[in-house]
This record gives C-alpha cells, sequence and structure tokens, in this order.
C-alpha cells in the first residue's frame, strides 16, 4: 500500500511549484528547513490523498513519515489527524505516543501548525498532567518548542489560556524568529478569547518580547492601541 501511496503522491508533482517551495520553506544551507526536498504538490491535494488513505495502519504510516520528501510526510501527518479525529480514547492514547515518539520527521512548520494542536494539544486539554509540554518547550530542537507552543491553540479554543501565557514567557527571549511568529500567532489568539489578559500579558512581558512576536500578537487590537504598545 506504502508504494502506491507513494505514487499517487509523485503523480501530482510540479517542479516549478517544487523549486518555489523549496525556497519557501527555506532548504537550504544552514536554514532551518535545510535538505527538505519537495515534489510540489498543495495542500488540498495532499488532504484528498490523505483522506483517501486514512485507513492504512501505523506501520505504513511510519514508512510514510520517514519518507524524505516533504509532501509524503505531509500526508502521513494529515493521516494521523484523520485518525485521532474519529478515534476511540485507547486510539488517540495510541496516536499521541507515535506522534511524540517521532517528533524529529515532524521537522517544518506546516508540519507542525497542521497537526499539533489538532492530536496533542486536544489530547492534553482534559488532562491534569501536561508536564509534556514543559519537556518540549526546553527541548533544544526548534519544532520540538513550535509543537509545545502551538499545542496550547486547542486550549484557547476552549477558553484556557494559562498554558499559553506560561508557554509563550519561555519563549521571550528565544534566538529563532520561527518561534517569534508562533508565539506571537498564539498570543493573539488568547487575545481573542481575553483581551484583558492579553494586555496583561504584554504589560508585565513587552520590555523582554521581540518585536515581531509583538506585532503579531497585537495585529488585531485598535490602530491605537497597536501604535501605543509599538512605542513602548
Amino acid at each position: 500500500m506504502t508504494s502506491k501511496i507513494l505514487e499517487e503522491i509523485y503523480s501530482y508533482r510540479d517542479a516549478k511549484k517544487a523549486k518555489l517551495l523549496s525556497g519557501f520553506f527555506k532548504t537550504g544551507r544552514g536554514q532551518y528547513g535545510e535538505g527538505d526536498v519537495f515534489w510540489g504538490l498543495t495542500v488540498p491535494t495532499s488532504r484528498t490523498i490523505a483522506k483517501k488513505y486514512k485507513d492504512i495502519n501505523f506501520k505504513e504510516v511510519n514508512s510514510l513519515l520517514k519518507h524524505k520528501v516533504h509532501e509524503v510526510r505531509l500526508v502521513a501527518i494529515l493521516i494521523l489527524v484523520h485518525k485521532y479525529n474519529f478515534g476511540k480514547l485507547s486510539e488517540k492514547k495510541k496516536i499521541v505516543d507515535f506522534y511524540l515518539k517521532n517528533t524529529k520527521y515532524i521537522n517544518n512548520w506546516d508540519l507542525v501548525d497542521l497537526s499539533a494542536s489538532r492530536i496533542l494539544g486536544d489530547y492534553l486539554f482534559d488532562k491534569s498532567d501536561k508536564k509534556i509540554l514543559l519537556k518540549l518547550a526546553n527541548s533544544k530542537k526548534l519544532w520540538e518548542q513550535r509543537i509545545s507552543m502551538i499545542s496550547t491553540l486547542a486550549f484557547i479554543k476552549n477558553g484556557e489560556l494559562e498554558w499559553t501565557f506560561k508557554i509563550a514567557k519561555m519563549f521571550l527571549n528565544h534566538k529563532h524568529d520561527l518561534m517569534h511568529k508562533a508565539t506571537g500567532w498564539m498570543l493573539r489568539e488568547a487575545g481573542k478569547k481575553d483581551e484583558k489578559a492579553l494586555r496583561n500579558f504584554l504589560d508585565k512581558n513587552i520590555s523582554n518580547m521581540p518585536r515581531t512576536m509583538l506585532r503579531y500578537a497585537i495585529e488585531r487590537f485598535s490602530e491605537n492601541i497597536r501604535l501605543e504598545y509599538l512605542k513602548k
């Protein structure tokens, strides 16, 4: 089955788009996506393929997730999300464990953003033990750090903001622009639920906050309030 899926993914290859994606996802030497390979599929096409093969087993998903081609890993991630959405509680736990075991292959921001909150975040929301988020946040691996931040989107959607602010504070001094953007994005989403809570966080931490993170966080504020924060 794996070879059949690979053949189908490959049939949609687009050399011109692959070149554009390689640049967009920074695959050059020394860049965050160094060495990643693209075939040029669109996300909607990848979603269609994933839905078609949603019932493949974990061994096959594992094979796809470890593939060198970005879109093959994306299809694997989308299959995991589908399995999680429709799985029983015991199956969800199995998927979460598999996800955490294979974070080294969830190695670009789109792969993280399309899965972290939908799998890990959703699973952890009603659990008392969320320490795995701290472990990921303290990881030396960029993508595990991003997983910890984006996972909190599931909490935000359910009105729980504490963990978003807790993880965001850990990344105030992060050196990578990708984490500035991810953290600012989650802060902005938290602000949609409780603007007062977001402003309180900003007022306490703005002196240590990267400008990109701040700009993302205040994006939905009125112009006057945005200017007020940008002047600080």
